[in-house]
């Protein structure tokens, strides 16, 4: 094997690698290069909002945490998720279990508390020996960048982390989610999505759910969407729409999440005498993926690289992915103890940095079906295409493509080349004269 550049003088070294923000990303990420021998420093504001998007797991998810022996821990404060229910009318609902899809998807998600999560997988990345400090970190750019890296901790987190012994790490990781400390530093713009929605969301006790214990709602509005995610002991309700739409429900998002239940009557019922048990979280729900996601001695991950949307709840699973993608593409040089080149990082950073966004574009993809009404359309298709009693070839044709969404969808397989081209055929000439305008979520 061709050695590094570093590998050739002086002794053997740990990998010094500073990680900007504590997230389930930062988090993973640093208990998978602690595990493999790299000097990890993890650098976090320490704060952690009452609230966060991202409560429903994907089911490619409990890989993972099974991988950072987390799923146990993870369950005992978490709900189990068999699956999910799409409401797009009275009258059209389609209720989906995961195991249908088995052993090609894990046939459960969970539903988790998100700060209880991710202090959890903080705290795992504490005992794997990862030096964390509490500061805000400071990211800037190297004024001779053409000599080394790009971007730099700021001398004042450099100060604060004795870690690094006032040296600067071999690799940079931003990590800080939708603050994107990186892309700001350097001036690299988004790739931004067609949707600029607005979500407000909160906690409720004492609701009346009649759907299977754990199992996710979602459900088209007049305008927008809802989802419904039951937790423990709680029911998370949130509403993603236009801005104009939420404006017209009221000034505040408690009005809004208010006026939204009370004009909803699936949401009425379920709230009932309820009672909202927290504020109410907003997040502007944009589509984003940065036009660049790394660069001489740094890299970002997570929602820093991209945010999808939370339909599908995909944006966990992809910043957990993420970690693991780039801790697995460090590891041949971690077990050697070798520090790669300039010239081998950038490699490195090059292929993890496009397979993340060739995973962010198609989960957008699979997201755009959902909003453009083609998913609700096919699956109306497929029911008047299939007899009562069908035979084995519409059976077997049926089950094959129920399986090829499920791949998509579960984050099992949602670049896959196959899965994604058989969905875009079927929306194109298997649609059977339905409009899916008229199934569009606006």
């Amino acid at each position: 094997m061709e050695r590094g550049v570093n590998e050739s003088v002086g002794p053997a070294r740990r990998l010094r690698v500073a990680i900007i923000g504590a997230g389930p990303s930062g988090s993973t990420l640093a208990i998978l290069l602690a595990r493999e021998g790299a000097a990890v420093t993890l650098v976090d504001d320490g704060r952690r909002p009452e609230l966060l998007v991202g409560e429903s797991l994907v089911p490619a998810v409990v890989p993972i945490l099974r991988r950072l022996d987390l799923e146990k821990e993870t369950a005992s404060f978490s709900r189990i998720k068999p699956g999910v229910s799409f409401i797009w009318s009275s009258t059209d609902r389609v209720s989906v279990t995961f195991d249908r899809f088995a052993p090609a998807v894990f046939p459960y998600a969970y539903n988790v508390p998100r700060p209880q999560f991710d202090d959890t997988l903080l705290a795992k990345a504490i005992a794997s020996g990862v030096d964390y400090v509490t500061a805000r970190a400071q990211l800037v750019p190297n004024p001779a960048a053409g000599t080394g890296a790009e971007l730099q901790l700021g001398p004042e987190t450099v100060a604060a982390a004795p870690g690094l012994g006032g040296q600067p790490p071999d690799l940079v990781v931003d990590a800080t989610g939708r603050a994107r400390l990186a892309a700001r530093a350097l001036g690299i713009p988004p790739r931004l999505g067609p949707r600029k929605d607005v979500a407000h969301f909160a906690h409720f006790e004492g609701v009346s759910w009649d759907e299977t214990p754990g199992q996710v709602r979602i459900a088209r509005g007049e305008a927008g969407w809802s989802w419904c995610i039951p937790l423990q002991e709680r029911l998370s309700i949130g509403i993603v729409l236009g801005q104009d739409d939420a404006a017209r429900l009221g000034r505040t998002p408690e009005e809004r999440l208010e006026r939204a239940i009370a004009i909803d009557p699936g949401l009425t019922s379920i709230v009932g005498r309820g009672r909202r048990v927290t504020d109410v979280a907003t997040y502007a729900n944009y589509q984003l993926i940065s036009e660049r996601g790394y660069g001489p001695g740094w890299v970002m991950i997570g929602d820093a690289f991209g945010f999808v949307d939370p339909m599908l709840s995909p944006g966990v699973f992809l910043a957990l992915r993420s970690s693991e993608q780039l801790a697995d593409a460090l590891t041949p040089w971690l077990r050697r103890r070798a520090i790669p080149s300039p010239a081998e990082l950038h490699s490195v950073l090059s292929s993890y940095a496009a397979t993340q966004s060739e995973m962010l574009t198609a989960w957008l993809e699979l997201v755009a079906y959902l909003y453009d009404g083609r998913l609700a359309a096919l699956i109306q298709a497929g029911r008047s295409w299939m007899p009562e009693n069908p035979g084995f070839a519409k059976r077997a044709i049926q089950t094959h493509i129920a399986r090829h969404v499920g791949l998509l969808a579960s984050g099992a397989a949602t670049t896959s080349r196959y899965s994604r081209g058989l969905l875009r055929f079927l929306g194109r000439y298997g649609l059977r004269g339905i409009d899916p305008a008229e199934l569009a979520i606006r």
